[in-house]
């Protein structure tokens, strides 16, 4: 008998969630055979069996985060009487506490202690709300995975209303907290607006005026990571305002020749990818991360692109970007970014950055600020490119200018380093042949 643990699927992980459990109890598992789906801080990740055996007990249920070593389930040789999955949270936190009385606290009479679990293990008010049909339970059940079945009794929803899409529109997780969402946005809209505070007092939100939503573990982890990183780096922001005329006309060129051979298109951004890759390769000295009494500078140029999930930001990795084509560049982040939105990247593909570009261009935002990715040393953010008129010569003309912003730790680039970075970085883009040259 042997005990399966919450395994350390990325290098932050500290603990997961464990989203669905693809064997049940008594049923014989392979080496190498899938068990549970876990949620890390940057994926959904499949839990693979290490031994032969039969799975004798799940310790913990659907939606329980557990932390990296700790006991999930046991593998045995089935000879042991099959065990239900752990109690609902509700008793674990009973159990949990009572483990904390003194022990003259927690002696009590046999009778009072059967009472009290007799107690626990009747059905809540929501249990005991009148039931669908069985068809009806049971194809829900069905489209639905038990993380997002239990996410949904825990918010309050009718899951059996909930649109999925997940595959096969299986109901997942996100799907539920976006009815969530809505349901709340309307409730919202129905609510009277509350009553004006009195001069010289402070407003506070009424009780249901606000909904508590809980954190992903991705937004959990990036709270956690981006507040170290302001914390503990001193970022210095340098911005360059780029004209991107002759850009947007390399990148019709390109996508005309793409065309006659059937190839996906390329992007602006994929471009900038190209060009930033092309410029560190120039400037080693920005693609550095700092680490206490040393300054580690990297061989290979790794580009984390940042993409935005339902769940969270994801940062997946373009390898070696300096060395591939705009092309091979575009196919490669089209699908890391889709496989990201459906939680499908493994761990190794969001790791190993040694920069990192994030662009809120589409979304029309003409300039910001990005916080640094650690242990990187620097991010870059690019804005909109919007009509501006430029001299040329004594002529006024309209161009297209787009500004970028590189924030870069202080303690690993100078100021004077980050702004060559740029100049280059400005040079190439202005002139798109030698990003590809």
């Amino acid at each position: 008998m042997s005990d399966i643990t919450m395994p350390r699927l990325s290098d932050t992980m500290e603990d997961g969630v464990v989203a669905t459990w693809l064997k049940q109890v008594g049923d014989t598992v392979t080496r190498g055979e899938v068990l549970a789906e876990i949620e890390t801080d940057k994926a959904l990740m499949e839990l693979e069996a290490y031994d032969d055996g039969v799975l004798e007990r799940i310790i913990a249920a659907p939606g329980t985060r557990v932390p990296i070593g700790e006991p999930i389930a046991i593998l045995g040789d089935g000879t042991a009487p099959a065990a239900s999955p752990a109690p609902s949270s509700t008793v674990q936190q009973a159990e949990s506490a009572a483990t904390r009385q003194p022990a003259q606290e927690r002696s009590e009479p046999a009778d009072t202690a059967a009472e009290q679990r007799r107690i626990a293990q009747q059905p809540s008010p929501a249990d005991a709300a009148p039931a669908r049909s069985a068809a009806s339970s049971d194809a829900v059940r069905r489209k639905s995975s038990p993380l997002a079945r239990k996410i949904a009794q825990e918010l309050g929803v009718d899951i059996a209303t909930v649109t999925g899409t997940g595959p096969g529109g299986r109901i997942t997780r996100l799907d539920v907290e976006n009815a969530h969402a809505a349901e709340s946005s309307d409730a919202a809209q129905t609510t009277a607006a509350p009553e004006r505070a009195e001069p010289g007092t402070t407003a506070t939100p009424a009780s249901g005026d606000y909904d508590e939503i809980p954190l992903t573990t991705i937004q959990r982890v990036s709270a956690t990571r981006l507040t170290e990183s302001k914390q503990q780096a001193p970022h210095i922001y340098l911005t360059s305002a780029i004209d991107v005329t002759e850009l947007l006309a390399f990148r019709t060129r390109i996508n005309e020749t793409l065309a006659d051979t059937g190839a996906g298109k390329v992007s602006v951004n994929d471009l900038l990818v190209k060009a930033v890759a092309t410029a560190l390769r120039a400037s080693p000295a920005v693609n550095v991360s700092f680490a206490g009494d040393t300054l580690r500078r990297h061989h290979g140029i790794h580009l984390g692109v940042a993409v935005a999930t339902p769940a969270g930001l994801l940062v997946p990795v373009i390898r070696d970007a300096d060395r591939k084509t705009v092309s091979a560049i575009a196919a490669e982040t089209r699908d890391k970014a889709e496989r990201a939105r459906d939680r499908k990247l493994r761990a190794e593909e969001m790791t190993g950055g040694t920069f990192t570009i994030s662009n809120l261009g589409m979304y029309g935002i003409e300039h910001f600020t990005a916080v640094i990715n650690p242990p990187e040393a620097a991010i870059l953010a690019i804005g909109a490119a919007t009509d501006e008129l430029r001299l040329d010569g004594d002529e006024v003309v309209s161009r297209k200018v787009l500004r970028v912003t590189m924030s870069a730790d202080h303690r690993a680039i100078d100021g004077a380093v980050a702004a060559q970075f740029l100049a280059q970085l400005k040079e190439l883009v202005e002139h798109p042949l030698r990003i590809v040259t």
